[in-house]
């Protein structure tokens, strides 16, 4: 069983709120979006710092990043993207590689303040794909985060029509 996310962890930490802001401002659906990548970590307590969220974007919300946020290709799978907060929040329509069903990718991820966040195995198994070094130690952040017992209720360590906070501004 995954470690229980730490409570404010989303407002507290500066991508997550504004990633928060961004979905209200320009209208997406919080169900048809997911944290990916090292996000679930975050959230989690597995990871201290990330320098950028990914995020999986299906139906109409994948179409709204796109018209609102900065156009971007995938550096892993070429794929497009869009982007907010100077590059910092990054949609994609898929996951690294086209064998990721995205509608259960979401429809299984966990909710936490509002957003919903990949769940664990998942990040283990994309993060086995790739295989590089910072890959290896989230997976095994992740196995000892599992194998250690439960602290009760805590993780494991404790101005367009696209509202102001679109790719082309930065407050």
């Amino acid at each position: 069983m995954p470690p229980k996310a730490p409570r404010d962890i989303v407002s507290g930490h500066v991508l997550l709120r504004r990633l928060s802001t961004l979905v209200s401002e320009i209208g997406l659906d919080r169900r048809d979006l997911v944290v990916f990548g090292s996000g679930p970590l975050l959230v989690h307590g597995l990871r201290q710092q990330i320098r950028d969220l990914d995020v999986v974007a299906r139906g109409r919300t994948w179409e709204r990043v796109r018209q609102c946020g900065a156009p971007a290709v995938g550096s892993l799978n070429g794929a497009p993207m869009a982007t907010f907060a100077d590059g910092k929040i990054e949609f994609s329509g898929g996951w690294v590689a086209g064998d990721w069903n995205v509608d259960e990718l979401i429809d299984r991820a966990e909710e936490i303040e509002g957003l919903r966040f990949a769940r664990l195995d998942d990040v283990v198994r994309y993060k086995r794909v790739l295989d590089r070094p910072k890959d290896r130690a989230d997976i095994r952040a992740i196995e000892q985060a599992r194998a250690a017992p439960r602290r009760s209720g805590h993780g494991p360590v404790a101005a367009s029509t696209c509202g102001p906070t679109s790719a082309r501004s930065e407050p």
